[in-house]
């Protein structure tokens, strides 16, 4: 029997999976048990919540009795989205973050010169999107507060040294690691359809030193030894046309789109759109203005590709990317 899970808890299933901290996932857990249909194809997914629950709230009661040994980081999501960087020692994820966005990380030809995580905002047209910078991984070592970063980050950049020969194997074990910690480098972002405690995060491989030579080879050697495809970039960072080309493949990752809003009698806000999933409706657009309006909204008028201009639509239109929509609540 199909589980048929809403919509309102999908949303809630997506504030689980960024939630940063063992507080933040009760009150998502004990939403999604509200709202999740009651029946017998869902039999199973409730006692995976009620038993992640149980396990979340004793971490919590753990948490607030005494304070966790090591730093933790907590980065909420900004702009149209959040992208985690991760590869082994010197793979160039430093030199993207400074190149992409106004953030100064740490870059050097030594390696493990990154020590902690460090955002930076990196611009796309007419919206931003939060690139997090990584300390290395290892086959030995990932910092601790690392897996929570990638798990709960909408999309993941694997950087891998073209012009090294150690860096397929340094960038397998990246893998290896984040893998045995439940948490699988893949080709979208969700939970795992089979094991509700897995998370798979939609992830670019960027080959950086795109043009040294032998990168090919270590290429297909990395394919080889890793045994799945991922999608994949080849970068010079030197070269600006190979910078804006990452740029465009960084924002396309998040299956976004911009949509532009104007108050009833007043002109049109062209400067900071509002961004929404491909697909998105005017009702998740409600919700991302302000979450009282989403409760009260009436109708809409929307301007662009999705309807004619001015035309009154429903909640449930489902928007293009650059419409103008104006909300109107009841």
């Amino acid at each position: 029997m199909p589980a048929n899970l809403t919509p309102q808890y999908q949303k809630a299933e997506e504030a689980y999976r960024r939630a940063q901290s063992a507080e933040e996932q009760v009150a998502c857990l004990e939403e999604m048990l509200k709202l999740i249909p009651k029946h017998k194809g869902t039999e199973k997914l409730q006692a995976d919540l009620k038993s992640r629950l149980k396990e979340a709230k004793a971490e919590a009661a753990s948490d607030r009795a005494a304070p966790k040994k090591g730093r933790s980081f907590r980065f909420p999501s900004q702009g149209a989205g959040q992208v985690v960087i991760v590869g082994g020692p010197n793979a160039g994820k430093s030199r993207i973050v400074a190149e992409l966005t106004n953030a100064e990380p740490a870059v050097a030809d030594y390696p493990f010169a990154t020590h902690e995580p460090v955002p930076g905002m990196m611009p796309w047209q007419d919206v931003k999107v939060q690139l997090i910078d990584t300390p290395p991984v290892t086959n030995t070592h990932i910092e601790p507060y690392l897996t929570n970063i990638v798990r709960s980050a909408d999309a993941c950049l694997l950087c891998l040294n073209g012009a090294s020969d150690d860096a397929p194997d340094e960038t397998a074990a990246v893998i290896e690691q984040l893998a045995s910690r439940k948490t699988l480098l893949s080709d979208r972002t969700a939970f795992d359809e089979q094991d509700f405690s897995v998370v798979r995060v939609k992830t670019l491989l960027v080959v950086t030193r795109g043009d040294a030579p032998g990168c090919a080879d270590r290429l297909e050697y990395f394919r080889e030894l890793v045994g799945r495809p991922f999608e994949t970039l080849r970068v010079e960072l030197d070269r600006e046309e190979s910078r804006e080309e990452l740029r465009d493949a960084v924002y396309r990752m998040l299956n976004v789109i911009r949509v532009y809003t104007k108050a009833p009698g007043k002109p049109a806000d062209y400067r900071d759109p509002f961004t929404i999933r491909h697909g998105g409706t005017v009702e998740e657009l409600a919700e991302r203005v302000h979450r009282e309006l989403a409760a009260t909204l009436k109708h809409a008028r929307v301007w662009g590709e999705s309807a004619h201009d001015g035309q009154t639509v429903g909640r449930e239109h489902v928007l293009c990317d650059r419409d103008l929509v104006e909300l109107h609540a009841s």
